[in-house]
C-alpha cells in the first residue's frame, strides 16, 4: 500500500494535520494523482542536487501533461483546469530553483510519515498534547473574533469622525456668516434665536468630540489588552511549536494566521492615527473652553504610537530556522564556511513596505555572552524583503548564501577545547531592520534559535544532541549560557522526541516496547519513566556502562543505518531493532523453530543482527545470534538479500537457510520478497556473464554452527565461514552458483 493510501485512511484529526502542509507550494491534488510515482523518487538527495532537482522537476512536468491527456479524455472540465492552473503554477515558481520543490516535497513526505508514526502510536506522548491543546485553539479562535471586532470599531469611529467633520464645517459656515452681518443686524430676533441654535451646535460638538475620543480610546484599550494577552501568548505558542517542528516535533502552522491578526491591528492603529491627526486639524479650525481634544489626544496619540512600535517589534520573526541544504533535518547546526539558509517574515503585510525593508545578517552581535571562538558571516548579508518570493505573497527575505567563518583567535583557546566543548557552544544569528513609515521611524530586532558552530561534519551528531536538549528543554529563545549548568529533561519527553527522530529522519517512529528498551537503556531495569529526570551528561556524555560510546552515538549510529541500508524494511515494521537479548529469547523461546527477528546490536555501534530459535534433538529450545552486520558489509550485499541467500553449515556440512519465519509468524518471502535484488538462483550462464568469458559470482553470507547441544551459541560462533568450511560449502553448491562467500 502506498504511503499516500495509508494517509487517506487516517482519523480526521490527523487529516486536519496533513492539510497544513499542502498549499500552492505543492498542491494536494498533484500528491493526490501522482503519489506511487512521486514516492519512488529521491526527493531528499535531489533537494541538494541541482541537476537531479532540475531533472525531477522535468519529470514532474512530465507527469502533469500525461494526467491532462487522461482528464481532457474523461472531459473532467473542473480537473482540466485546475491541473492548467497548477502546471503553470510549478513550472513559474520553480524554473530558477528546482532543488525548491524538491526539498518541498521531501519535506511533505518526511511529515506524513511522521503523522503516520504518530497514529499509530497507541497515546500521544506530553509534547505533542500539549501542542495539541484544546484551550489553546480556543484562544486562537478568541483572537481572530477580537481582531475582526476591533477593525469594525475602528472603521465605525471612521463615520464619527465624519459626521463630526460635517457638523463642524456647517456650525463653522452659520458662525461666519452671523459675523459677517452688520451690527444692528445681530439684534434682530432671528439672529438671536441663531445664535442660540449655534450655540446648541457648539454642546453637540463638543459632546461628539468627547463620544469620538472615547470611542477611539476604547478602540486603543482593546487593542492593548489583545496585544499584551492572548496575542503575545499565541506568537509565543508559535515561537514554542516552532522550537519542537525543530527537533522534529509536529509541523507547527499558524503564522499565516498571526500575520493576518497582526496586519489588522496594525491597519486599526494607523486608522486610530489618522483620526486623532482628523481631530487635530478640526482643533486648529475650532476651539473653546474645555475644549476634550487638546486635553486628551495627546495621551491617545502617545499610546498609539507605543502601541505601534511594540506591535512591529513583535511581529519580525525567524519563518524558518537556520539550516545548510545539505542536512534540512539537522537545523540550527552550522558547518564554518558551508552555506545555511535562513527566512524571516514580518507579520504586518502592508504593500507599502514592499521592497523599503532592508534586513542584514550578523552572527554574536553580543559577543560577551558566547565563547571565545569567534565568528563573522560571508555572503550577502543584508536583503530586502518582499512580497513576491513567497507563495502566500507574505513580507519576508530569505538569506540563501550566508556562510560562517571562524576567526582567529590570539589566545588559542581552540585547541584546548574537548570534543564536547565545541558542540556544547551556543550562537546567535541576529537580524535587524528599519521601518519608516507615515512619519514613525521603528527599530526592528531579532534572533535565530541558538545554533552549534561545527568545523568538521564528525562533530555533528553531537551538536544535534545539543539542539535537541536545548529546544526539548527550554523555550528560552537565547540562553546562549544554557550549557554551563544544563537542567534535566523529563524521560518521557525525551523519548518522545527519540522517536521523533527515527519518524522524521527514517520514516517510522518507535513503539511503546521499543521506548521501553531505551528507557532500559538509559536508566536501568524496569524502570517507570512516567516522571523521571534524566540529566544531558547521561544522554551524551557518559559511556554506557561497559562500553567505550555515549548512549547518543549508539543510537545516532542507528539512525544512520537505517538510513543507508535498512530503510525500507524499517519503513515496513520488519525490523523490531530495540529489543534487549534477554527480551528477544522470551519472544523467540514458544516458536516455531527457524522464526527469527532482526535487532540492533548494543555492543556495535551501527550494527543490525538476526536471532533464531531451533530445536535439538532432545526437545531442548536453542538460539542462534550472527555476528552485527554493519556498514562496511552492508554496502557490499543488501540486508534482504543476506536474509534470504543465508545459510549455516552444521555438523554434517549440510548447508542450510536457517531463517523460515520473521517473528511472530510472517513467512520470511513474504516480509521481504519485494526487497530482494534479484530470484535467489537467477544468476546467469557463464556464456552470459558479461565478459571475457569470467563465471559471474555471487555473495552467500554462510556462517558454521558446532553440534553441541550444551553450546548457548555466542555470535563469535557465527563468523563468516573459513577456508575448510567454503570446501565443504563447495561440494554442495555447483560453482555457478556461487564463487565467492562471505
Amino acid at each position: 500500500m502506498s504511503q499516500w493510501s495509508q494517509v487517506q485512511q487516517l482519523e480526521i484529526k490527523f487529516l486536519e494535520q496533513v492539510d497544513q502542509f499542502y498549499d500552492d507550494n505543492f498542491p494536494m491534488e498533484i500528491r493526490h494523482l501522482l503519489a506511487q510515482w512521486i514516492e519512488g523518487q529521491d526527493w531528499e538527495a535531489a533537494s541538494n542536487n541541482e541537476a537531479m532537482a532540475t531533472i525531477l522537476l522535468q519529470n514532474l512536468l512530465i507527469q502533469v501533461d500525461e494526467q491532462l491527456d487522461r482528464v481532457s479524455q474523461e472531459k473532467n472540465l473542473l480537473l482540466i483546469h485546475n491541473l492548467k492552473r497548477i502546471r503553470k503554477l510549478l513550472q513559474g515558481k520553480y524554473h530558477g530553483n528546482p532543488m525548491h520543490i524538491a526539498v518541498i516535497i521531501s519535506n511533505c513526505l518526511r511529515e506524513e510519515r511522521r503523522i503516520l508514526a504518530a497514529a499509530s502510536m497507541p497515546v500521544q506522548g506530553p509534547l505533542e498534547k500539549s501542542l495539541q491543546n484544546s484551550v489553546v485553539s480556543e484562544r486562537q479562535r478568541n483572537v481572530e473574533h477580537k481582531v475582526s471586532a476591533i477593525k469594525n470599531s475602528a472603521q465605525m469611529t471612521d463615520q464619527d469622525v465624519k459626521y463630526l467633520e460635517d457638523l463642524q464645517e456647517e456650525f463653522d459656515f452659520r458662525y461666519k456668516t452671523i459675523q459677517s452681518l452688520e451690527q444692528s443686524d445681530k439684534n434682530s430676533p432671528l439672529i438671536k434665536q441663531e445664535m442660540l441654535a449655534l450655540q446648541a451646535m457648539l454642546n453637540t460638538l463638543d459632546y461628539k468630540r468627547k463620544e469620538v475620543l472615547s470611542k477611539i480610546g476604547r478602540v486603543i484599550h482593546e487593542i492593548d489588552m489583545l496585544m499584551s494577552n492572548m496575542l503575545t501568548e499565541e506568537l509565543l505558542d508559535w515561537k514554542r511549536r516552532q522550537q519542537i517542528a525543530c527537533i522534529g516535533g509536529p509541523l507547527h502552522g499558524g503564522l499565516d494566521q498571526l500575520q493576518n491578526c497582526f496586519t489588522l491591528l496594525a491597519e486599526s492603529l494607523f486608522q486610530v492615527r489618522r483620526q486623532l491627526e482628523k481631530l487635530d486639524e478640526l482643533l486648529t479650525r475650532l476651539t473653546y473652553d474645555g475644549d476634550p481634544i487638546p486635553l486628551q489626544r495627546p495621551q491617545l496619540l502617545e499610546k498609539v504610537n507605543f502601541l505601534l512600535y511594540n506591535l512591529f517589534r513583535n511581529s519580525f520573526v525567524v519563518e524558518r530556522q537556520p539550516c545548510m541544504p545539505t542536512h534540512p533535518q539537522r537545523p540550527m547546526v552550522l558547518k564554518t564556511l558551508i552555506q545555511f539558509t535562513v527566512k524571516l517574515r514580518l507579520l504586518i503585510k502592508l504593500p507599502e513596505l514592499n521592497y523599503q525593508i532592508r534586513v542584514k545578517a550578523t552572527i554574536d552581535k553580543n559577543v560577551s555572552t558566547v565563547s571565545n571562538r569567534r565568528f563573522v558571516l560571508c555572503g550577502t548579508h543584508v536583503k530586502a524583503m518582499n512580497m513576491d518570493e513567497s507563495a502566500n505573497g507574505s513580507l519576508s527575505v530569505e538569506f540563501r548564501h550566508l556562510q560562517p567563518k571562524e576567526m582567529k583567535s590570539s589566545a588559542g583557546s581552540k585547541g584546548n577545547e574537548g570534543p564536547h566543548m565545541v558542540t556544547e557552544e551556543l550562537h546567535s544569528i541576529s537580524f535587524e531592520t528599519q521601518v519608516c513609515l507615515y512619519g514613525l521611524t521603528i527599530n526592528l530586532e531579532t534572533s535565530s534559535l541558538p545554533v552549534v558552530m561545527i568545523s568538521n561534519v564528525s562533530q555533528l551528531p553531537n551538536a544535534w544532541a545539543s539542539i535537541i536538549w536545548y529546544n526539548l528543554s527550554t523555550n528560552d529563545p537565547q540562553n546562549l549560557s544554557f550549557f554551563n549548568n544544563p537542567p534535566a529533561a523529563t524521560l518521557s519527553q525525551l523519548l518522545e522526541v527519540l522517536s521523533w527522530q527515527f519518524s522524521s529522519y527514517v520514516g517510522r517512529g518507535l513503539n511503546s516496547e521499543q521506548l521501553n528498551m531505551l528507557a532500559e537503556k538509559l536508566m536501568g531495569q524496569q524502570v517507570s519513566y512516567n516522571d523521571y529526570q534524566l540529566s544531558w551528561a547521561k544522554f551524551c556524555k557518559e559511556h554506557l556502562p561497559g562500553k567505550s560510546f555515549t548512549f547518543w552515538v549508539w543510537l545516532e549510529a542507528i539512525l544512520d543505518l537505517i538510513k543507508k541500508h535498512i530503510l525500507p524494511l524499517w519503513i515496513d515494521g520488519y525490523v523490531m531493532g530495540f529489543v534487549s537479548k534477554e527480551k528477544e529469547r522470551i519472544l523467540l523461546k514458544d516458536k516455531t523453530p527457524g522464526t527469527f527477528l532482526l535487532r540492533f546490536s548494543e555492543s556495535n555501534l551501527g550494527g543490525i543482527t538476526f536471532t533464531w530459535v531451533d530445536q535439538l534433538e532432545n526437545g531442548d529450545v536453542t538460539f542462534h545470534s550472527v555476528e552485527p552486520y554493519n556498514k562496511g558489509r552492508l554496502s557490499a550485499l543488501p540486508f534482504a538479500d543476506i536474509l534470504r541467500d543465508y545459510k549455516v553449515i552444521m555438523a554434517d556440512n549440510v548447508p542450510e537457510n536457517p531463517l523460515k519465519y520473521l517473528y511472530p509468524d510472517i513467512p520470511k518471502d513474504k516480509a521481504f520478497g519485494k526487497h530482494y535484488s534479484c530470484q535467489p538462483n537467477e544468476v546467469s550462464k557463464p556464456s552470459d556473464g558479461g565478459g571475457k568469458g569470467y563465471v559471474p559470482s555471487v555473495f552467500i553470507p554462510v556462517s558454521k554452527i558446532l553440534n553441541d547441544s550444551t553450546d548457548q551459541h555466542s555470535p563469535s560462533d557465527l563468523l563468516p565461514m573459513s577456508p575448510s568450511v567454503y570446501a565443504v560449502l563447495r561440494e554442495h553448491l555447483s560453482p555457478t552458483v556461487i564463487e565467492t562467500a562471505v
